[in-house]
């Protein structure tokens, strides 16, 4: 499941979107303000961010402006009823991979989400082969031959991530962070859900004293 962070001030399109993404099997958190999406980022991981431009506090260029100075590099759509050509290269300039225009056609909003979810994992196809493993990238969903591995939420999370920076190595405080847990006590968890996706076939690499890293296959 691929958690989105949506900044929209307007009620009734926030619980519209809220409710079609969901529907989706998409994981959404909402936020109203600019600081409230900061704060989001702070205490989550997400795969996607939804940017409306007019929001309190300050305007969703300015918001995307501080992340990308921060190294945020999650894909981002801003969907704005601005149409100039000012706004629409001001929005690139700041940093969004995609811009689409209020009022906006759901069906393609998804398309485009599941456009660039797939080119943050390098990959122009929605599987990616592992070994006799297959990812799917969209639903975040493991297979053995046409068996679905079960996974646990923190476990699906982890692969998510291992799977976006196949073979890079990543701290254990990346690790935890995408996991959504800073507590020291959450080491002992992370090095259980490695051992399990080890067993499952994952060839997970532990660099002494910094983390982890899934090997190319």
């Amino acid at each position: 499941m691929a958690r989105v962070l949506l900044v929209e001030d307007d009620v009734i399109l926030s619980e519209t979107l809220c409710e079609l993404l969901e529907v989706e099997g998409y994981d959404v958190i909402l936020a109203t303000t600019g600081n409230e999406a900061l704060e989001a980022t702070y205490e989550h991981s997400f795969e996607i961010m939804l940017f409306d431009v007019n929001i309190p506090d300050f305007s969703g260029f300015e918001l995307l402006k501080i992340l990308r100075e921060s190294g945020n590099t999650i894909p981002c759509i801003f969907l704005t009823s601005l149409n100039d050509i000012a706004s629409l290269s001001r929005g690139f300039e700041v940093g969004a991979d995609d811009y689409l225009k209020k009022p906006f056609d759901f069906d393609e909003l998804l398309v485009r989400i599941q456009a660039l979810i797939r080119k943050s994992f390098a990959s122009s196809q929605n599987e990616i082969e592992y070994k006799n493993l297959l990812y799917k990238i969209t639903t975040n969903e493991l297979f053995d031959g046409e068996e679905l591995i079960l996974l646990a939420p923190q476990e699906q999370k982890l692969v998510a991530t291992l799977f976006r920076r196949i073979g890079e190595t990543i701290t254990k405080q990346e690790l935890l962070h995408e996991l959504d847990s800073v507590k020291e006590s959450s080491e002992g968890a992370l090095r259980v859900y490695i051992t399990k996706l080890r067993k499952i076939g994952l060839e997970i690499q532990t660099i002494k004293g910094t983390g982890y890293r899934l090997v190319k296959a």
